[in-house]
């Protein structure tokens, strides 16, 4: 099957992004983690949120977890994902640190996902607000992501679903860029959140 131009673009431009953030020390990333926990617990997004679906980072992705414990403490129900074999996501309740497995997915990265209970791929559809990994966010607020299609698959559910709930795509500030290469089945976020403030669409 023939590439699109946008699809090679894409590639493109992910090559580019992850080769920056492949380049980002130790600290950067942890600074960049807690900032990003203290500008998401002030968010109108999160505010009244009883709901969220999120995610475990990994590698040199904007760090979640300071923002998972806060949220958690704050008595927000949060859902992390689990990958299925068909790359799709599953969900399960994110109960502590303490109970997140390493998984590993062939051809994947090694992932941390939630022990406890499977919920199903539609309990996405619960969270009031969804926390979206992404490499960057235009000013349209089109979101790339790893090209691996699993948001795809859940934002398709949640717009197919009687589901209204906000879209937040968590990056590092130098991610957010004027036009991304974009295709039918991309879907916009409503706001992208980075170290260094929030920018809404």
């Amino acid at each position: 099957m023939a590439l699109t131009e946008a699809t090679r673009l894409k590639r493109a431009v992910r090559r580019d992004l992850l080769a920056v953030r492949a380049a980002l020390a130790d600290d950067e990333v942890a600074q960049a983690a807690e900032a990003l926990a203290a500008g998401a617990l002030g968010l109108t997004e999160l505010a009244d949120a009883g709901t969220v679906a999120a995610y475990v980072s990994v590698g040199r992705e904007p760090g979640t977890r300071p923002l998972l414990n806060a949220l958690r403490e704050r008595g927000v129900r949060v859902l992390l994902p689990v990958l299925l074999p068909d790359n799709d996501l599953d969900w399960a309740e994110f109960d502590g640190p303490g109970r997140l497995v390493e998984a590993e997915h062939a051809g994947r990265v090694r992932l941390f996902e939630p022990a406890g209970r499977r919920l199903g791929r539609a309990a996405v559809t619960w969270a009031d607000t969804i926390l979206l990994p992404g490499l960057a966010v235009d000013a349209h607020g089109v979101r790339m992501g790893r090209g691996g299609g699993s948001y795809d698959r859940v934002l398709a559910r949640v717009e197919g679903s009687e589901a209204d709930p906000a879209l937040v795509a968590l990056v590092y500030g130098h991610e957010m860029v004027d036009a991304l290469p974009s295709e039918p089945h991309d879907r916009p976020v409503h706001a992208a959140l980075t170290p260094e403030g929030v920018h809404r669409f």
